[in-house]
């Protein structure tokens, strides 16, 4: 048997797991990622974190084949470098080098939402497809792209970036410079923003009752709830978000014609009640509608756990 360590680096905390040939988690070991501060520090403990991790599995260091490391922002893998990472303050981290530095395997790093990507292909949703892309609807919008099975980057590593995919011109301004990205509209926080906007126009709507009963805050659950409670208002919401949605993906798949797009994040909980209005309204546009074979489109099922996996088998990636 064969055994590997994946790191998922978030701006909030720091998960290494040890991963068998057969894409089982065997043992986790975290700790707080604790922005701002010196990255050869969050380096120190994302070794400090594997080797914990290994600990609990019974295994010994000399038992891992590689680690592979699963970041936000730039990775380029080639030269073992975090180019950028603006949510943990990196610029030109070795990160490949730190960690060698406690344990003395080969590194490899990705993207965060490549990485999550790779582990739906290998063990997820997208298991025994060719080419893939995984769209992840979080506080932005992730992508990752396979193809032929391999992680697709760009020439500068900054590819995949679907989020960034501008659907409305001059819509509501995005947080990269632009306005009317794809996940200005299709994000959680995009949801949240439009169900915001129309509670002040409907004093009435359920969604103000629902938000209370959380402590006054709105969710990406909200309107879905009020939807499901008969409110109007919410339902417009709800038909508004999966609309933009299903543009961006149709988007997507026209470019890739991936065997499947997978969607994941918090949103997808909503199960069919996203997913079947979704895929009609993608059916009707795609610009393949009258092929034989089309794009399935499906919900990402390894949940946290993709990142930690994908990241664990990017010596193959």
């Amino acid at each position: 048997m064969k055994y590997y360590v994946g790191i998922d680096l978030g701006g909030t905390n720091i998960v290494a797991g040890v991963v068998d040939e057969n894409y089982n988690i065997l043992s986790k070991a975290s700790k707080k990622t604790n922005c701002p501060r010196p990255a050869a520090e969050i380096a120190a403990d994302m070794g400090d974190c594997a080797i914990e991790a290994i600990a609990k599995a019974n295994l010994k260091i000399d038992d891992i084949e590689w680690i592979g490391i699963g970041t936000p922002g730039i990775a380029d893998n080639e030269n073992g470098v975090i180019e950028y990472a603006n949510n943990l303050g990196f610029k030109d981290v070795p990160m490949a080098e730190y960690i060698k530095k406690k344990i003395n395997k080969p590194v490899y790093l990705a993207n965060d939402a490549n990485a999550a990507a790779y582990g739906e292909f290998v063990a997820g949703a997208a298991k025994g497809a060719k080419n893939a892309v995984c769209i992840t609807l979080g506080t932005g919008v992730g992508g990752g792209i396979i193809i032929d099975g391999k992680i697709y980057a760009g020439s500068n590593c900054a590819g995949a970036e679907i989020g960034h995919m501008v659907i409305e011109v001059d819509g509501p301004d995005c947080t990269c410079g632009m306005k009317g990205c794809f996940e200005v509209f299709s994000s959680a926080t995009g949801l949240i923003r439009m169900s915001k906007e129309a509670m002040e126009q409907d004093k009435e709507s359920a969604m103000w009752q629902i938000s209370n009963e959380h402590g006054s805050r709105v969710t990406a659950r909200t309107s879905f709830d009020a939807m499901r409670a008969g409110d109007k208002t919410a339902k417009a919401v709800v038909d508004k978000y999966i609309k933009y949605l299903a543009m961006g993906i149709t988007n997507t798949i026209n470019i890739f014609q991936p065997d499947v797009l997978c969607i994941g994040g918090g949103v997808c909980n909503e199960g069919d009640t996203l997913l079947l209005p979704v895929k009609a309204l993608v059916a009707q546009n795609v610009y393949t509608k009258n092929s034989k074979k089309n794009t399935e489109i499906v919900i990402a099922k390894l949940g946290n756990d993709a990142g930690i996996i994908g990241a664990a088998f990017l010596g193959n990636a």
